[in-house]
């Protein structure tokens, strides 16, 4: 790699780092936090891994889904975001991806009885 590339991707890194503060404060508002875990220039992939309070929240794979779109959007050497909270939640966080195994993703939550021979489709959304 050469000194140019290298600031370059210094750059690159920087423009990305501003756009996840201007565009998702929500993230550290909320005490989580995104960092770059990976850079390709060449291939215009960048690899985000999601912590502290992301990992476990309910809409990290909703928030994973903006990084992607508008990431791309705004940043034009950008062409595929991965992005991961760390959790296993599927491949790049998104639902149902093949990250787990077995009968898919299934929350629990306090109070579940689990077995109660119902079929419990979970919560409903409010919308």
């Amino acid at each position: 790699m050469s000194v140019d590339s290298e600031g370059g991707d210094n750059d690159l890194r920087e423009r990305i780092t501003n756009f996840l503060r201007r565009n998702f404060p929500q993230i550290q508002m909320h005490g989580g936090s995104a960092a770059i875990q990976q850079l390709d220039r060449e291939s215009g992939e960048v690899h985000i891994q999601l912590g502290g309070a992301c990992s476990g929240c309910g809409i990290s794979p909703m928030t994973i889904q903006a990084i992607k779109s508008r990431m791309t959007k705004e940043i034009t050497e950008i062409t595929e975001v991965h992005a991961d909270t760390g959790m296993g939640g599927g491949a790049d966080g998104d639902l149902g991806g093949t990250g787990s195994s077995g009968d898919g993703m299934s929350p629990s939550f306090p109070g579940d009885g689990g077995d109660d021979g119902e079929d419990d489709e979970g919560p409903q959304a409010p919308f």
